[in-house]
């Protein structure tokens, strides 16, 4: 992780809502279907998710260092139809050791439709992917709880 990532970085995204996004595309559960066709709460966290994962790449030394999201809180304020540009604007407020916690806001072409927080962790990613191969792997499931 360069030292130039730095608390104070404040960074733009912008994305244009596709009909994937929708509820009734997005959720494979038939009352999905009954749903309004407008961007799904889930994938708009992936969004901001993804703003905060480009502001940061080029901060990694990319594709060893990655950084996975750990923590999403956010409102869902508006509404918004597949078609319309997001525009994202967030600020990186505090790191710790290899987490980093970003505030983010997000408008519509004509509504602000979410604000909150979200974390991400620095990774190596050849480690993790170790350990994931390692829990693919396992002969003993934990018990269900």
């Amino acid at each position: 992780m360069s030292p130039l990532l730095q608390v104070g970085l404040e960074f733009d995204y912008e994305y244009t809502v596709p009909k994937q996004a929708l509820v009734p595309e997005m959720y494979d559960v038939p009352s999905a279907r009954d749903m309004p066709p407008v961007l799904s709460t889930g994938y708009m966290v992936g969004i901001m998710e993804f703003a905060c994962l480009e502001a940061t790449k080029p901060y990694l030394d990319w594709p060893r260092e990655q950084s996975l999201g750990t923590l999403v809180q956010f409102s869902h304020l508006a509404a918004t139809p597949a078609g319309m540009k997001i525009k994202v604007q967030g600020k990186l407020v505090e790191m710790q050791g290899k987490r980093l916690r970003f505030e983010v806001k997000a408008w519509d072409e004509q509504d602000q439709i979410t604000e909150g927080i979200h974390e991400r962790v620095v990774i190596d990613a050849e480690r993790f992917q170790t350990k994931i191969a390692a829990k693919l792997n396992s002969t003993s499931p934990k018990e269900q709880r």
